[in-house]
């Protein structure tokens, strides 16, 4: 069955660097658009970015565009979520999301359905 395992998340402080990962196991990875979501409390979840099964063509919420960098590595199915000069608002729980047999870019956020247990991201000012 699908599993997404997240890693990497943590504390940060406000305009440094962090790293968040995702395996991913039992799908197609490499034909498989893949997306992080994150969700803080009191708000709903919320598309971040998102990658197209070959890694070339991501999109980014405006939010984040200019300090996130989402990658992939198809060989080792693992996702990446790099964030720059991360923000206290960006304090989260960060999701892996996948959506299999991707045929269409840009996805719909809402097409993603397969979800990893979620990372906690804390930035401190």
């Amino acid at each position: 069955q699908v599993q997404l395992v997240e890693s990497g998340g943590g504390s940060v402080q406000a305009g440094g660097s962090l790293t968040v990962s995702c395996a991913a196991s039992g799908f197609t990875y490499s034909f498989s658009c893949m997306g992080w979501f994150r969700q803080a409390p009191g708000q709903e979840r919320e598309g971040v970015a998102a990658i197209s099964p070959r890694g070339s063509s991501t999109i980014y919420a405006d939010s984040v565009k200019g300090r996130f960098s989402i990658s992939r590595d198809n060989a080792k199915n693992t996702l990446y979520l790099q964030m720059n000069s991360p923000k206290p608002e960006d304090t989260a729980k960060y999701y892996c999301a996948a959506r299999p047999l991707c045929l269409a870019w840009p996805p719909v956020w809402a097409d993603f359905g397969y979800w990893g247990q979620g990372t906690q991201v804390t930035v401190s000012s």
